[in-house]
């Protein structure tokens, strides 16, 4: 990809009809997107032609292959689609919730496009948290999911670099949603939050942090620790091979 990932590109976004995925849809196409594929439960219309909405729940197995087998080409997934509810670990079915959504939901979706990105040599850009990185005790089930996540981000991107396409992992903090609007804490603006993702797409920053809260993460990331053990564990697939 050149410099801008999105210029003259089509990318698919999940959970597009609200919060940051609507703000990605827009910011796509401000930055000069060929196509924008808006993935939703329930599609809307939108009002720039360049936009086709896909109904796409992430945890309908049929459905992500309908929308894979009606899509002709791709350049980027970026796979938005998520839960959050608040709980105490109390009910095993709370927690099974979120990784049907937030874990296996990105795997699935990736999965099914992945011959499509094999094809453009594109991306998978995985919007997570920095809940994944220190759980949330307000949001357990959501912070394991987030965790669960990051963990298959990493390793999507190992496997999927073999095939010549990059995986990018967000690690967002509070973001003024309507999934976080019960939340008594500083929020950064779903449209700030888009437009820094797109900025470290550009940067080819594999870890993105777009907000105020994340963003003191950034400093030392690819030079610390945890990245060293990440490239470590990655080499161990192209060593066995």
């Amino acid at each position: 990809m050149s410099n801008d990932p999105i210029a003259g590109r089509s990318v698919l976004i999940t959970g597009a009809n609200r919060g940051i995925g609507q703000a990605l849809v827009e910011e796509a196409l401000r930055r000069g997107a060929s196509r924008v594929y808006a993935g939703m439960r329930k599609p809307l219309d939108h009002p720039d032609e360049r936009v086709t909405t896909l109904p796409l729940d992430v945890t309908d197995e049929a459905q992500i292959q309908s929308a894979a087998e009606s899509v002709d080409a791709l350049d980027m997934l970026i796979n938005n689609a998520g839960l959050m509810l608040y709980d105490d670990l109390g009910d095993r079915t709370v927690i099974e919730q979120h990784l049907a959504v937030n874990l296996f939901g990105p795997l699935a979706t990736t999965t099914a496009f992945t011959p499509h990105l094999i094809q453009s040599q594109g991306a998978v850009v995985n919007i997570s948290s920095v809940a994944a990185l220190a759980s949330v005790p307000t949001n357990p089930a959501y912070s394991i999911s987030k965790a669960a996540a990051f963990s298959l981000t990493q390793a999507q991107r190992a496997i999927l670099s073999l095939q010549g396409v990059r995986v990018y992992a967000v690690l967002a903090g509070p973001v003024d949603t309507e999934m976080s609007k019960d939340i008594p804490i500083a929020k950064a603006s779903p449209a700030s939050v888009a437009h820094a993702i797109f900025d470290g797409l550009a940067a080819g920053d594999e870890e993105i942090f777009p907000d105020p809260l994340s963003a003191p993460l950034e400093p030392g990331w690819t030079s610390g620790a945890i990245k060293a053990i990440q490239r470590k564990n990655a080499a161990l697939l192209t060593a066995a091979r």
